[in-house]
């Protein structure tokens, strides 16, 4: 056999390789386009399963803006104990609602609020709020001013506070922002009705300013700063650097008084998120000296988000340091972070005081349920020098 007959019979062979091939592919393409036309004409809507279609509720419910009916999951006041709640709201445009909610606790600590919100005016950059309320605050706790007291000097107190006000805040480039408020605002200070005694008993208008008293206040805020968090209910990572300004202007100017507030935030993620360290520092200041500021107005630290592991409302003064730390595990990135943490902090009659000496702290452990940008529920327990303390909260500690 020449070489050329052979080169001639490779060439048949690789022809007729390639045509059963491309037969092959085509047969192959018929038929996956038979299936799917065949699929196509039995697809239905799909359905989710009863676990889904809870899931899928709670989220509208809890984490979403819910229409209609919901359960409100918040604070009546500091110290009040676990609150059960519920709301309605109503829709008036795509980003314009109202709402009204009421909170119950199980001190007897009762919240009522009416709400209106508009959001993303003037090309998305402004949002609007307007509110009025009032609560009733039955047990709530003073130790006396300063932080070297003890929990012997335990005294309670009734507090009712009727206010109405609005808030607008603008977005800017870079994440800035600005706020501005105006909030009236009256107190009346009642008689304790917890086991401890009542403040007016122990305490005098010396050592417990405005306990004789109840001012009515037009409460002017400023603020601004940066925010680069994704939420302000719920972040990994991002950060919030901002100073406020409060003018509590008093009818009667006896207890007028000013406060600036300097505020960071961080959140540093490791890994992809998988863990988080996240870092909280506040300093709460009196401006005049000469001012006198109710004591039930002054800055305090003690449970909640400041210092955890002692009591709500612990330590008093006229001004106030904290600094809080946690890293933070994320078992998972849609409902579930845990965190390990710790606090410190200390109250000062004098601003020159606000220093790293004689500092209260404490450490703990925590759990935070959550949605993409808010937490309907945490649960931190903590140990201070003064033991532990438990804490719930439906907001995230910072």
């Amino acid at each position: 056999m020449t070489a050329a007959l052979r080169g001639t019979m490779l060439g048949v062979v690789l022809l007729a390789v390639n045509a059963a091939v491309a037969v092959a592919q085509e047969s192959r393409a018929e038929l996956i386009a038979k299936a799917q036309a065949e699929k196509a004409q039995h697809l239905t809507e799909y359905v989710p399963n009863k676990a889904e279609r809870i899931a899928s509720a709670v989220q509208d419910r809890f984490l979403g803006a819910p229409t209609g009916l919901y359960p409100w999951l918040d604070s009546a006041y500091s110290g009040g104990g676990f609150a059960l709640g519920v709301g309605y709201r109503r829709f008036g445009g795509d980003r314009t609602f109202w709402d009204a909610r009421g909170l119950y606790t199980v001190k007897s600590y009762k919240r009522l609020e009416l709400v209106g919100t508009s959001q993303g005016l003037l090309h998305d950059h402004v949002n609007l709020q307007v509110l009025g309320g009032w609560r009733d605050a039955t047990q709530v706790s003073f130790y006396g001013l300063g932080g070297s007291t003890t929990t012997d000097d335990k005294s309670n107190f009734g507090m009712e506070q009727g206010y109405v006000g609005a808030t607008a805040m603008a977005h800017g480039a870079a994440k800035s922002f600005v706020e501005a408020g105006l909030q009236f605002e009256h107190y009346l200070i009642k008689s304790g009705s917890g086991p401890s005694v009542s403040t007016e008993q122990q305490y005098t208008p010396g050592t417990a300013p405005g306990v004789d008293s109840d001012p009515a206040y037009a409460h002017t805020t400023l603020g601004g700063g940066f925010d680069t968090r994704p939420a302000t209910g719920y972040a990994r990572h991002g950060g919030l650097y901002a100073v406020t300004y409060d003018n509590w202007a008093d009818r009667g100017e006896t207890y007028s008084f000013d406060r600036v507030t300097l505020e960071g935030v961080q959140h540093i993620p490791i890994l992809r998120e998988n863990w988080v360290v996240s870092l909280h520092g506040r300093v709460q200041t009196t401006l005049d000296d000469a001012d006198v500021v109710p004591f039930y107005l002054m800055p305090s630290l003690g449970s909640g988000s400041t210092l955890r592991g002692y009591r709500s409302w612990r330590f008093r003064d006229r001004h106030s340091l904290l600094m809080s730390g946690e890293w933070r595990w994320i078992p998972s990135r849609l409902a579930l972070d845990m965190a390990f943490f710790y606090d410190a902090g200390k109250v000062a009659s004098r601003r020159e005081d606000l220093d790293f000496n004689n500092l209260k702290t404490d450490a703990g452990v925590g759990v935070r349920f959550h949605g993409p940008a808010a937490t309907p529920l945490r649960i931190d327990i903590a140990y201070g020098s003064e033991g532990l303390n438990l804490v719930f909260s439906g907001a995230a500690p910072f």
